[in-house]
């Protein structure tokens, strides 16, 4: 697992270095998708589920567009936009999964705040998930971050476990009450992933089958790490080496 998240910490790089306004969605999805086939790998998205498989190497979601978003040759990312960029790798038949969101050019202010504030709350998240708390301290450090900023929660798609499947028990959602839920074990790995709206909580499913936006049209930012909790605290998989 921790191979496959350094395949997927050197993709997310390649994925900012590629990001430009006229670049289409579909572009990236090629990049990655010859990226993680060179390593060795496969996508964990690609042809996932069902009604209909998920048909893209990797998720891009621009904007109102808070997961899921299919790539795309007619959508050409713009200047201001946010993206985030979800990739999931399976590497000898062990999973990694994380996702980013970037800002492209000169965006709002509002919006860049989003991005910092998600990130920051994916690292209260994992700071949280040591042996011996419960999974409500997870989701009330995250939500506790998203109260001080007067975010939305999305509260219908949630982190996860993770192993030799993508999605594993136990559900990791991005609220909840500390002392609450599961207790944390050594060896457990999660990946969790806060998912914040500059607007209200209420999201929808697009006609496509996969792609979630958000109810009032505002803007959405995701984080996401896979991690192991670890008799010294939680290690991200996905996290650059330190050097």
């Amino acid at each position: 697992m921790r191979h496959a998240g350094q395949i997927l910490v050197a993709l997310l790089d390649k994925l900012e270095a590629a990001l430009a306004p006229g670049v289409t969605t579909a572009e990236l999805d090629a990049l990655a998708a010859d990226h993680i086939r060179q390593a060795g790998s496969v996508s964990s998205f690609k042809g996932y589920g069902s009604n209909p498989p998920f048909p893209g190497t990797i998720c891009t979601s621009l904007n109102d567009e808070v997961v899921h978003g299919i790539p795309s040759p007619r959508r050409r990312i713009r200047d201001g936009d946010l993206i985030g960029l979800d990739v999931g790798c399976i590497w000898e038949g062990w999973h990694a999964d994380c996702a980013r969101t970037f800002a492209v050019g000169d965006v709002t202010p509002a919006a860049a705040k989003l991005v910092e504030a998600t990130q920051d709350a994916l690292s209260a998240g994992i700071a949280a998930a040591v042996a011996g708390n419960r999974l409500g301290d997870v989701g009330a450090a995250i939500e506790a971050v998203a109260d001080q900023h007067g975010y939305g929660i999305v509260r219908p798609f949630v982190g996860h476990g993770i192993g030799t499947s993508m999605h594993e028990e136990p559900q990791v959602p991005n609220y909840g009450r500390p002392g609450t839920g599961m207790r944390l074990e050594v060896g457990l790995c999660l990946a969790i992933e806060p998912m914040f709206n500059l607007g209200g909580d209420d999201v929808k499913l697009l006609d496509d089958g996969w792609t979630v936006v958000t109810a009032d049209g505002s803007a959405s930012a995701h984080f996401e790490d896979t991690i192991v909790i670890s008799a010294a605290g939680p290690e991200r998989l996905t996290a650059r080496p330190e050097r």
